[in-house]
């Protein structure tokens, strides 16, 4: 039982940090290679404080890691599948036909 808790921890960890399209957007550029948070600020065009939180998420959820590089830190993604990771997961959604997560989206008022 406890392998299952595991699993269902790391997927509500990956689902939080996807549930915000900047956190998504730092994901995809950190795909492509580590980054400085200035140079990450710069590259998304948000401010280094929005940044700095949403980084903070991304490390609580375990998908960021930070290294020391003299005296500045990079971020890098904490595990290369992830990458790959994302990859499938950006494929999926491209084959969604609609923007809304359910066909009923307006009877429910859900999505």
């Amino acid at each position: 039982m406890p392998i299952i808790a595991s699993d269902i921890e790391v997927l509500a960890r990956f689902g939080r940090a996807l549930a915000d399209p900047i956190r998504c957007r730092i994901l995809l550029t950190l795909r492509d290679a580590p980054g400085y948070p200035s140079d990450l600020a710069d590259t998304l065009g948000i401010s280094r404080t929005r940044l700095s939180n949403h980084l903070a998420c991304l490390r609580d959820c375990g998908l960021v890691v930070t290294v020391p590089d003299g005296r500045r830190t990079r971020y890098e993604l904490s595990d290369e599948r992830l990458g790959h990771a994302l990859d499938d997961l950006r494929t999926a959604v491209l084959a969604v036909e609609t923007d809304r997560t359910c066909p009923d989206a307006d009877e429910k008022g859900c999505c």
